[in-house]
């Protein structure tokens, strides 16, 4: 039986140093591993060190005659730019190389084409993707056709580059409706758990930190999690339970990266919200990375484009267990200055999670109040909620009933 396997399309990286020549070599990394994400492979790198990213041609006619070179010599399928590129750059790159041109974006919005399980998910990915392609309708078509289907050619919306512009804005006004419905779907979920009295947790970060493995660590929930990155992009709430029987509600939500296109944040605001209305944000940060600090700084540029800076953070530093492995079983203490709390911690070995419970029990009470009075017996399953969430310091049985001393959440009253 002969088992046919499909082909791995190889790409060349193509990207413009204007500053930093560090810090491309660093982003050229993570869009290997997004092209690698999206079941592709970087057969070789192109760097060209400019003042700007030149306006026609992405890279100067120069460096296109020596791209047009690497393509051929490596029979690669075609290139992928580090930054987003305009429809002029798309159709003049396309017509000196002759082959596939994808950029960054496009790349991201594969990725999230193939992950993307729930309804409104789907709903938020085909939404990025159309309004991607309304402004690069006639270059794609050339682009993609090159391709054959693959990488850069995923989601439920490739069909409707066939039509015209004006079917693919009424495809997007559809979509908008659809996703009115969802965020209302949305909010009154928010509302139900707001009522509900528990607090609540957003877990937020770069892609690829561990979000859902902490999910899964800390709740029991069985979330996909994989050393991918954007393995998962639906949001998720779970229940963590202390062992004093409180409970907490966590939230896992789509991981962040830096250039993250603008549509892909529009699309995707629903989700992130769950930042903005949460009552602490957990900040899981790779250790390991060595682009640690540019990724934290992604992450908290992201939340405050989002008007969720004012927010509490817990920062938790992940993956401590490698950090060891690297300094020769040593463990530096790193701390997030910005935060109101620093902890370390592996998702993988259980490494510092009590302790993270144990901060997180402590922000339980933070905004709680302290309330006494008596309870009459005929109410006595008031203690109930009480306990489960407050902090029951004391009851005393008295003849006309029960006198409480608690911690109660402002909205809650004996």
């Amino acid at each position: 039986m002969i088992e046919l396997k499909e082909e791995i399309k190889r790409f060349v990286l193509v990207g413009v140093s204007t500053g930093d020549p560090e810090s491309l070599q660093d982003s050229l990394d993570e869009l290997e591993e997004l092209l690698k994400t999206a079941g592709g492979v970087a057969c070789d790198r192109l760097v060209q060190n400019l003042e700007r990213i030149h306006p026609v041609t992405y890279v100067g006619s120069g460096k296109l005659d020596e791209l047009r070179m690497l393509v051929q010599s490596h029979d690669a399928a075609g290139v992928i730019c580090d930054d987003e590129l305009s429809p002029v750059q798309y159709r003049n790159m396309e017509d000196a190389l002759d082959c596939a041109v994808l950029d960054r974006t496009m790349l991201i919005l594969d990725i999230f084409a193939a992950h993307a399980a729930s309804a409104e998910g789907k709903l938020q990915v085909e939404l990025a993707m159309q309004k991607y392609r309304a402004a690069r309708l006639v270059g794609l078509r050339k682009s993609l056709s090159r391709l054959g289907g693959g990488i850069g050619t995923r989601g439920p919306g490739e069909k409707k580059l066939e039509t015209d512009r004006r079917l693919i804005h009424e495809r997007i006004g559809f979509l908008k409706q659809e996703l009115k419905k969802v965020v209302k779907n949305r909010e009154a979920q928010r509302k139900n758990r707001e009522r509900s009295l528990h607090m609540s947790a957003a877990l937020v970060g770069y892609t690829n930190a561990g979000k859902s493995t902490l999910l899964n660590l800390l709740t029991g929930a069985d979330v996909l999690s994989e050393n991918k990155l954007f393995a998962t992009l639906d949001t998720t709430t779970r229940v963590l339970k202390f062992e004093n029987k409180e409970e907490m509600l966590l939230t896992d939500t789509v991981g962040f990266i830096r250039k993250l296109p603008h549509d892909v944040i529009d699309a995707f605001k629903s989700t992130l919200e769950e930042a903005v209305h949460c009552d602490l944000i957990l900040h899981v940060v790779d250790a390991s990375s060595p682009m640690m600090d540019v990724q934290m700084q992604v992450v908290k540029d992201t939340l405050r484009e989002l008007n969720a800076g004012d927010k509490p953070v817990i920062t938790v530093f992940n993956k401590c267990d490698v950090v060891r492995e690297k300094n020769g079983g040593d463990l530096p203490r790193l701390k997030d200055f910005s935060s109101e709390a620093s902890v370390m911690i592996s998702a993988k070995t259980n490494e510092g999670v009590d302790e993270l419970k144990e901060l997180l029990a402590s922000y339980m009470h933070k905004d709680m109040v302290y309330r006494e009075g008596l309870i009459g017996f005929a109410e006595s399953a008031k203690l109930t909620l009480i306990r489960k969430y407050g902090r029951l310091i004391s009851q005393e049985y008295r003849e006309d009933g029960i006198f409480i001393c608690a911690y109660l959440p402002k909205e809650m009253n004996l």
